[in-house]
């Protein structure tokens, strides 16, 4: 009486599905469970496939095997098939008794196997157990549920905060370069533009977790301008030969200042320096990248090493177009702003030499992208 009566309190709110063409078999087996479980009902494969994709659903579900039209063996299949069914556990109740039969039904998924005459015993036991089963399976699924949205919650907090972090380097490097105004969102949204577009060519550089790495680095791309003296930052005329080789020092300063960011990193984790592949560490060789070589040419001219062709990071060549795209169209103290059309036949004429061909091929097919973004987000009228 005791242990009936720990069972129906444990127990009471699970729902046992019986599946058998035969009434007196679901009379005799609903009679048997029903003080301790909810109990559904099917005489047939084709309503048993209904009624347990139906709620409540089951906790479990006693399979008879030999059935008309479609049998046991079918139907597990059938519930296996449906997402909403696939994990509820299945146990046969059958006549048949051979070795081979029982080892199909376990092969499909069934948890476990009952012959005919039932034994009252070793029925509840059978259930009370596989319930017990689901019951442990189904709080380690919330458990993990939990656990990942509770990741999923830190990973976006941490995303926040680097975007925050990002900002206020971006915005300390645009203070020293009041003209740039809009420049850092614009240049961050034609990397993202030329990349979405160079995907299928770069299924393994570009993937979208790589691809979005590379638009949040986009930022950093002027943070060694923080470096260069305000008398040639800020000079609202042409820089002359000496004062443009200093200026050009800032795609090494920026890629310098992140490097020691790497390496201070690597310094109190306890890590070796050359150890540099490791994913935490990915966004920040990307910045590095993109801060140091951004002005590199295609046809080794750039600066600050004159790497050329593919020996120059994807993320910088991205970032390449972008730039000069902006740079062109934008009007500054000292220049202008140049007519759209203008500025789409220096990008061309620069194939091959300034820029990959493969990535001027991708601005000229998101052109009009281009444009709406630098109108859109233009800076405000500058008397020049």
């Amino acid at each position: 009486m005791a242990i009936n009566s720990a069972l129906r309190a444990d127990y009471a709110d699970n729902t046992i599905l019986i599946i058998d063409d035969q009434p007196e078999n679901l009379t005799v087996i609903g009679e048997l469970l029903r003080p301790f479980y909810r109990i559904r009902a099917a005489n047939s494969g084709a309503v048993a496939l209904r009624v347990a994709a139906s709620p409540p659903l089951p906790d479990l579900i006693l399979l008879d095997v030999m059935m008309p039209t479609m049998d046991g063996y079918e139907v597990l299949e059938k519930l296996k098939e449906n997402p909403v069914t696939a994990n509820i556990p299945v146990i046969f109740v059958t006549a048949l008794g051979a070795e081979n039969d029982e080892e199909r039904g376990l092969k499909l998924g069934a948890v476990d196997y009952i012959t005919k005459p039932i034994k009252p015993i070793v029925l509840l036991a059978r259930v009370r157990t596989q319930l017990g089963l689901k019951r442990t399976h189904d709080w380690l699924a919330d458990q993990n549920a939990f656990l990942e949205a509770e990741i999923m919650r830190r990973m976006h907090d941490n995303l926040l905060i680097q975007d925050a972090s990002l900002g206020i380097l971006a915005g300390l490097a645009e203070t020293r370069d009041s003209d740039t105004g809009n420049h850092i969102f614009r240049t961050q949204t034609y990397v993202g533009i030329l990349g979405k577009q160079l995907q299928k060519s770069y299924a393994t550089e570009l993937t979208d977790a790589q691809l979005a790495m590379i638009v949040n680095a986009a930022p950093l791309h002027d943070i060694g301008k923080i470096g260069i003296p305000d008398h040639i930052l800020l000079k609202p005329g042409k820089l002359t030969k000496k004062e443009f080789e200093i200026m050009k020092t800032h795609a090494r300063l920026g890629g310098l200042a992140i490097e020691k960011a790497i390496q201070r990193t690597l310094k109190q984790h306890g890590l070796p320096q050359d150890q540099r592949d490791l994913p935490a560490l990915d966004f920040l060789n990307v910045a590095r990248e993109i801060a140091t070589y951004h002005h590199e040419k295609w046809d080794g001219s750039g600066y600050p090493d004159g790497l050329a062709g593919n020996a120059i990071p994807l993320s910088a060549r991205l970032m390449a177009l972008a730039d000069v795209f902006d740079a062109l169209v934008s009007a500054r103290i000292y220049k202008p702003a140049l007519p759209f059309d203008k500025v789409y036949g220096i990008i061309l004429a620069g194939q091959g030499r300034h820029f990959q061909a493969e990535i001027v091929a991708a601005f000229i097919a998101c052109y009009h992208d281009f444009t709406e973004i630098a109108t859109h987000y233009q800076d405000e009228a500058i008397n020049v």
